[in-house]
């Protein structure tokens, strides 16, 4: 028989999506009291009863320490660690919400990815803006929510500045199937979360075409180099984009069709406009303001990301996907390590 889980310290996830619901059942896997908070009371109210998100993770059921909470105060009343799980759009909103009620001694992580559309700030500068100088973490990597939330095997990164803070949430949703490496390297996980998505919609356009894997892999590898390049001018160090929330969540997001972004990109490969497959999808579609974001701030750097301009010009210039790649294969050639 096995034995009950020893109860740990409690934590509060805000953000009831996939994702958000997915971390919630990993932590009270792990034995944490967890609580879950989303901003459709409907939605909490059917995951209440239910125990389950049947809207975005039907087939994980609730474990019996996670609590499902409507009201934000009383979630978050007596609890040092909050994790954020929104998407990047409404991540400086969703801050914004929680900052009076976090105690002195509140840590905060986010698994947010992408960088704010309107500043080209990422998570970690819109959460020092918003919150002021406290422990932070940010979780990123090749994780897709229904795999976590169904126990299969995964691994991420937590990176923190914060050694203590980031090795305790790294602890806290380690188990069995679940394994979290440590990073000091915010900036470069953060770049690997936003520019990975952009690269996924190229890949998916591609593969939309009808284009071979030679083509894929040519996107992947020659994406990844741009992620470098972008990181590095940031203050990244080089080597974080060969781990897992560099590599790692490029290929996974790049050739599973569990990736939005990838199916985004399938769509418009196939003749669909933005915003058809935009709406055949349904839900946030994170590369669509990355490719914005990304574009402006590698502008303003001088820093060459050819693969995320095509993209940027087919999703928001409405540019002819065809044209984009003879665009890129008619470009000069040149040292591989450029």
């Amino acid at each position: 028989m096995s034995q009950p889980l020893t109860l740990r310290e409690p934590m509060v996830v805000i953000g009831a999506g996939s994702w958000g619901t997915a971390l919630a059942i990993q932590l009270a896997r792990e034995g944490h009291p967890t609580c879950l908070w989303g901003r459709d009371a409907a939605d909490l109210e059917s995951m209440r009863v239910q125990r389950r998100n049947r809207r975005y993770l039907p087939g994980a059921a609730f474990p019996e320490s996670l609590r499902v909470e409507p009201d934000l105060k009383r979630a978050l009343e007596g609890v040092r660690d909050v994790l954020i799980a929104v998407p990047s759009h409404a991540f400086r909103e969703t801050l914004e919400t929680v900052r009076p009620l976090l105690t002195a001694a509140a840590r905060v992580a986010w698994a947010t990815k992408g960088m704010e559309m309107q500043s080209g700030l990422l998570p970690h500068q819109v959460a020092l803006e918003v919150l002021g100088d406290r422990p932070t973490a940010v979780l990123s990597g090749p994780t897709f929510a229904v795999e976590v939330g169904a126990g299969l095997p995964t691994a991420m990164t937590v990176a923190s500045r914060d050694a203590q803070f980031g090795a305790e949430l790294a602890r806290n949703l380690s188990g069995p199937k679940f394994r979290a490496y440590l990073q000091a390297d915010i900036i470069g996980v953060e770049i690997g979360g936003a520019v990975k998505n952009v690269i996924a919609i190229g890949s998916g356009i591609s593969d939309g075409l009808g284009f071979g894997a030679n083509t894929r892999v040519a996107l992947i590898t020659r994406g990844l180099a741009e992620m470098m390049r972008l990181g590095v001018r940031l203050g990244a160090a080089r080597d974080t984009f060969m781990g897992l929330a560099g590599l790692g969540d490029l290929v996974l997001t790049c050739t599973d069709d569990q990736s939005r972004n990838r199916r985004f990109g399938i769509a418009l490969g196939r003749g669909a406009s933005s915003a058809d497959a935009a709406r055949a999808i349904a839900q946030v579609i994170e590369g669509v303001p990355a490719a914005r974001a990304v574009r402006e701030v590698a502008t303003r750097l001088g820093v060459e990301m050819p693969i995320c301009e095509q993209v940027y010009q087919i999703v928001h210039r409405g540019g002819e996907v065809r044209a984009a790649v003879d665009t890129l294969m008619r470009r000069a050639l040149r040292a591989e390590g450029d």
